[in-house]
């Protein structure tokens, strides 16, 4: 779960809020006002606090791409724009691990005369640019197939988000990162950047700490799914089409023991 503020407005989304008295808790705690919640997608660890969400903040908008999605109020399809204060959030259609899955980029209206009313904004946290990816992107993997194609992840992945701005801040829905490294320096044992990246979520998990966000130029480095064209992965599958790549990458990630 996230909750996204606006500084300038105080305004709030919540991702994903599956505990809707945790979300609660921290919208009183920073003191903001909740306008939405943005859901990923249907399954019941991503949108089964919506319900609950409407119940304690009966005005928010509850916005998602599948009408399976729990107490959804406001359908949304890719290219669509919401409007958080100063956010821009652009909702991206990813399907496969569900048909309706959608990823939700943001980013910050400049602030050119300095008008912004809340805490001073630099030109690093103007610029800043995040995504929320819930069970699509993972660091260094992805989700699993399970309404979709080879086809359809290689889209969602590599074109859809590959082609966002290499800074981009990547914040996905399940903390899964050491087991997706392990099966990353599996496929490409040499990878300096997985080794490097491994160590490092090791001693983040050994401390407690988070191992997210991660960034679209990182994912490039470490993780398989978003290497698809790297004669080093395509050796591990012994395939050189690139979705039967895909294809052969998730079933022995669903086979892998770390």
């Amino acid at each position: 779960m996230y909750l996204l503020i606006d500084e300038s407005t105080r305004h709030a989304a919540a991702i994903d809020p599956v505990n809707a008295s945790a979300i609660a808790t921290a919208v009183h705690d920073h003191g903001v006002e909740l306008k939405a919640v943005l859901t990923t997608h249907h399954h019941y660890d991503h949108a089964n606090g919506n319900a609950d969400m409407l119940g304690m903040y009966p005005e928010i908008t509850i916005y998602g791409g599948d009408s399976r999605v729990q107490a959804l109020t406001k359908s949304v399809n890719h290219g669509d724009t919401i409007k958080l204060g100063s956010l821009n959030i652009e909702c991206l259609s990813t399907p496969c691990h569900t048909k309706g899955h959608i990823c939700y980029y943001v980013t910050c209206d400049p602030d050119p005369l300095g008008s912004n009313p809340g805490p001073p904004t630099n030109g690093a946290l103007a610029s800043e640019k995040v995504v929320f990816t819930g069970d699509t992107l993972f660091v260094a993997g992805c989700g699993r197939f399970f309404e979709g194609s080879p086809e359809q992840m290689d889209y969602s992945l590599n074109v859809i988000l590959g082609n966002l701005p290499p800074d981009t801040k990547v914040y996905c829905g399940h903390e899964y990162t050491v087991a997706n490294l392990k099966f990353a320096l599996s496929v490409e044992p040499q990878n300096v950047d997985i080794k490097s990246k491994l160590n490092w979520a090791q001693n983040r998990v050994a401390k407690k700490e988070p191992t997210i966000p991660s960034t679209i130029a990182d994912e490039k480095k470490t993780n398989p799914f978003m290497r698809l064209k790297r004669s080093s992965v395509k050796k591990y599958t012994g395939e050189q089409d690139e979705l039967e790549v895909m294809a052969v990458l998730r079933h022995r990630k669903n086979e892998f023991q770390a």
